[in-house]
């Protein structure tokens, strides 16, 4: 498409900070994985944000993924669980229990 055809996307800021965490990524986390999947979704067809698309399909590359091998990686980190935002909460729930557990008499 033309570049005056294009559509700019209401999420494209912040996408395009994510998308460059991606690319930096080196051994991708479970969550970076499930962005890289979610941003491929929330792309593809959009016709606009070229840029970000070639460093989605970029990213796939380095990590040496084929968009199949991503969603099959994606649906396993999900079934197994994964909830986004939940690396980081169970562990400091456990641990204020834990504490709290030792200082009562």
């Amino acid at each position: 498409p033309m570049a005056e055809d294009q559509q700019a996307h209401p999420l494209y800021a912040t996408d395009r900070d994510l998308v460059d965490q991606l690319l930096a990524a080196q051994q991708p986390t479970d969550a970076q994985l499930v962005d890289l999947g979610r941003l491929l979704m929330r792309y593809s067809g959009f016709p606009g944000a070229l840029d970000l698309q070639d460093d989605l399909a970029k990213t796939l590359r380095l990590w040496g993924l084929s968009r199949d091998e991503l969603q099959q990686r994606c649906r396993a980190i999900w079934a197994a669980g994964y909830r986004p935002g939940a690396e980081v909460a169970p562990q400091a729930v456990g641990s204020g229990f834990d504490t709290a557990d030792q200082d009562s008499p």
